[in-house]
């Protein structure tokens, strides 16, 4: 993995060196592409993803909704970069303005994207705009998302759950413990199960709470 690392690292990096070539003082540069709700490529090939902003994956609840946003906000649009620094992975994000638009800060106050926490000077407000996202359950926190019943298929009643930290897949049925207190996250890839077996297939396993049997 290492060894992958590299390759794209330099190419990142000669990216970034071509495309701050281009730029003069607060001209801008130009937005060519949206990849998803976080990603947008810039003239010149680079990619540059949001910083403190976490969309879902286009094949999760919400991605293609949050790519959308993201396009009508800067694609074919020029953008001011600020506060650019480099991820684990050798990917570049900032905090990105279209005018005096702060297009993170609109990303999460309209609920396309989870707030990361990271020392910007945006932090607080942006951090704040998360929080009014979801105390009126937009986006990614709406019932299309965020659930604790199972609006399409009321039947199917285990809950998958995932930890954001460790990636541990654990699913709750009725008589876990945490039962009510689990919540279906389907922007993160979290699903609801039919049968444990189908939860197991899937890779998640069963939580240290459940000491009932699952009852169907």
């Amino acid at each position: 993995g290492f060894l992958l690392l590299i390759p794209s690292l330099v190419l990142n990096f000669f990216l970034w060196q071509r495309t701050e070539q281009g730029l003069k003082n607060d001209e801008g540069i130009l937005v060519i592409a949206v990849l998803d709700g976080d990603t947008l490529v810039l003239d010149g090939k680079a990619r540059l993803r949001l910083r403190q902003v976490d969309a879902p994956e286009l094949e999760y609840c919400a991605g293609p909704e949050s790519k959308d946003f993201l396009e009508k906000l800067v694609k074919d649009k020029k953008i001011i970069i600020q506060e650019k620094i480099l991820d684990q992975r050798g990917r570049a994000m900032s905090l990105i303005y279209v005018d005096n638009t702060l297009v993170n800060k609109e990303v999460l106050e309209n609920g396309w994207g989870r707030y990361h926490s990271d020392q910007t000077t945006q932090r607080e407000v942006l951090k704040e705009a998360a929080a009014i996202a979801k105390e009126n359950k937009r986006g990614i926190f709406s019932p299309q998302c965020y659930q604790m019943e199972n609006l399409e298929n009321p039947k199917c009643v285990i809950k998958g759950n995932i930890d954001k930290s460790t990636k541990v897949k654990k699913y709750y049925y009725p008589g876990c413990a945490q039962y009510k207190f689990a919540i279906v996250e389907k922007d993160i890839g979290e699903q609801w199960f039919c049968t444990e077996k189908e939860a197991q297939k899937a890779g998640y396993t069963k939580a240290e709470t459940c000491h009932e049997k699952f009852k169907h």
